[in-house]
């Protein structure tokens, strides 16, 4: 508490002033001079995912008493997925600078980083590394499976199943209100291995997670008994003074990347692995996904690339049982919050036979190589990526189609159905304009719907690409993070109807089957888009400084590095700024 104080131009009385004010929790003057932890609570009425948050702040709390600190919970952004306008990735900047300065700014030791939600555990994990106090994060656990007749039920994929089949009139009315139902039918995030499961994953490979604190779900004993465990944590990481400058190291993350591969994770881990390792100088590239990929195999048997879920995995020994598996690939002397190296927190793990059908053997693996793919090409000379093992139709992962092309999510909303629409099961579905900038936010539009008359004639899977992002919960054949996206003058942007597309995801291509000579007659004639929108407060701060997706999707002014070389955001608003 002595470490910081708000200034009055007179220290002493700076402490005198602040010791009276803090006696109103009923503490002593000598619980100030223990180790200070202040608990990131996240807790939300509106976002569903955060809900149940109290219970576990409180047993974080007898976690850090116990362990002789000081606890002080304190409150921050807390983002829902479904309940954020226009999505939560336009928002997570945000809560990482909240998260980032409330560290900075308290007169606290360490934090711990109360997570769940998709976007909340990058955020706070970029904040965390540039505050740079010891922290550690916990989330509030993915929610108990569904079940509807016998069926097991993962939200959100049964949501995005069941409600394709209810357009494409296989599912009725009624059907659909009792499935709803029982999508989520506990506390907790997503109980598949989507956006959430994944982020969460990556943090136990990375170090920054207590072993066993991704998989358990937010309703067994188990969470509460972690919550304690991560109070008494964050206690000893201010003691020995590790930071997560210590822990989040390059090596740290590639066997962060790694656990993503094996789990068959979110596409959207790309963007937030990149935007943490960033906030530390560390330059994560899209080439580093694409190498451990291809030598990484996939062995989580986990939807929506799987057959089952989150409590499965639980039980199955959760993410030290997959770590176990693939040690023979990790940087196993990376030091963890326990204090101990990634290595001596798995020795004596073993994974259970029983449950192989889970996670399975190194060298019996459900496929030889990773669960994301990098792909480059004209189209996407800065990179774009897809989840080949979550496509429905294998066969499209090599397919030419036409072009049929929506300028943005309006456009795209308002005639996808349309019956006029010219398009078959062999068309490309391409969506423009949907990026950080162009959206903006980048949000999870990238599962572009099939047409009504293409679901009615059986089609379930086309290849659809986008500039924009997908749930870690949704499926098919599609491409997304292209970059540089359409709003900045990517090559996404100068696709037209009927158009040639040919993607190979064997050989890592995506070619807009156009002359370079074409393709730059286009490009002149290209004008940047004018945005009516956002004239003031923090979108506009986001269009102007957000970094592409290959860069992580953060602010250009909180990477301490300087910006890569990209098509001139800023001449977009001074051309905007002319014409007003």
């Amino acid at each position: 508490m002595k470490k910081s104080h708000t200034s009055y131009g007179d220290a002493g009385f700076s402490q005198f002033l602040r010791m009276a004010f803090q006696r109103h929790l009923g503490h002593d003057e000598a619980d100030f001079e223990k180790p200070i932890i202040g608990i990131c609570n996240t807790y939300s009425e509106v976002n569903r995912c955060h809900s149940h948050i109290k219970p576990l702040v409180e047993a974080i709390k007898q976690g850090v008493i116990a362990a002789g600190g000081t606890p002080l919970e304190f409150p921050m952004i807390s983002l829902g997925e479904m309940f954020i306008s226009p999505t939560t990735m336009m928002y997570r900047n945000l809560a990482a600078m909240d998260t980032e300065e409330m560290i900075s700014a308290q007169p606290i030791d360490g934090v711990v980083l109360i997570g769940g939600c998709d976007k909340m555990l990058p955020a706070q994990l970029m904040g965390a590394a540039s505050a740079n106090k010891p922290a550690i994060a916990f989330t509030g656990g993915p929610m108990g499976n569904g079940q509807y007749k016998g069926q097991t039920l993962g939200a959100c994929s049964d949501c995005r199943h069941f409600w394709q089949e209810y357009k494409a009139g296989t599912v009725c009315e009624e059907e659909l209100k009792n499935i709803n139902a029982q999508l989520a039918p506990t506390a907790g995030h997503c109980m598949v291995m989507g956006s959430a499961s994944t982020i969460a994953a990556c943090a136990e490979a990375i170090g920054m997670m207590l072993p066993g604190a991704c998989a358990a779900p937010a309703t067994v004993n188990e969470r509460m008994r972690l919550a304690r465990e991560t109070g008494k944590a964050i206690v000893h990481l201010v003691e020995k003074d590790i930071r997560p400058s210590n822990i989040m190291s390059k090596r740290a993350f590639e066997n962060g990347i790694r656990t993503l591969m094996a789990v068959g994770g979110s596409t959207n881990a790309v963007i937030h692995l990149i935007a943490i390792a960033r906030r530390l100088g560390i330059h994560l590239t899209l080439e580093d996904f694409e190498r451990l990929s291809r030598t990484t195999p996939f062995i989580a048997n986990l939807r929506p690339a799987g057959q089952y879920q989150m409590e499965d995995l639980y039980h199955a020994g959760g993410i030290p049982a997959v770590l176990k598996e693939l040690s023979p690939l990790l940087n196993l002397n990376e030091l963890t919050v326990t204090g101990k190296t990634l290595g001596e927190n798995l020795s004596n793990v073993q994974v259970d036979e029983v449950y192989r059908n889970i996670i399975r053997p190194f060298h019996e693996p459900l496929h030889k190589d990773g669960g994301i793919t990098i792909l480059r090409g004209n189209l996407a000379p800065n990179g774009a990526i897809i989840k080949p093992k979550a496509a429905i139709n294998k066969a499209l992962l090599k397919h030419r189609g036409k072009a049929v092309v929506f300028t943005s999510i309006s456009d795209m909303e308002r005639r996808v159905n349309d019956p006029n629409l010219e398009v078959d099961q062999d068309s490309v579905l391409v969506l423009q304009n949907a990026g950080p900038v162009g959206a903006p936010g980048m949000p999870e539009a990238g599962m572009i719907p099939i047409p009504n008359k293409l679901l009615k004639q059986g089609v379930r899977d086309m290849v659809r690409l986008s500039d924009c992002r997908m749930s870690g919960t949704a499926f098919g054949t599609v491409v997304l993070h292209v970059a540089p996206e359409a709003a900045v003058g990517g090559a996404i942007g100068l696709v037209k109807d009927g158009d040639w597309i040919e993607l190979d995801v064997e050989n890592r291509s995506l070619e807009l089957l156009v002359s370079e000579e074409e393709l730059e007659r286009r490009r002149k004639e290209w004008k940047p888009p004018h945005f009516s929108d956002h004239k003031r407060g923090y979108g506009w701060l986001y269009r102007r400084h957000v970094l592409q997706a290959d860069e992580g999707c953060d602010f250009d002014f909180l990477v301490p590095e300087p910006r890569s070389i990209q098509p001139d955001i800023h001449s977009i608003h001074e051309l905007e700024e002319e014409k007003v």
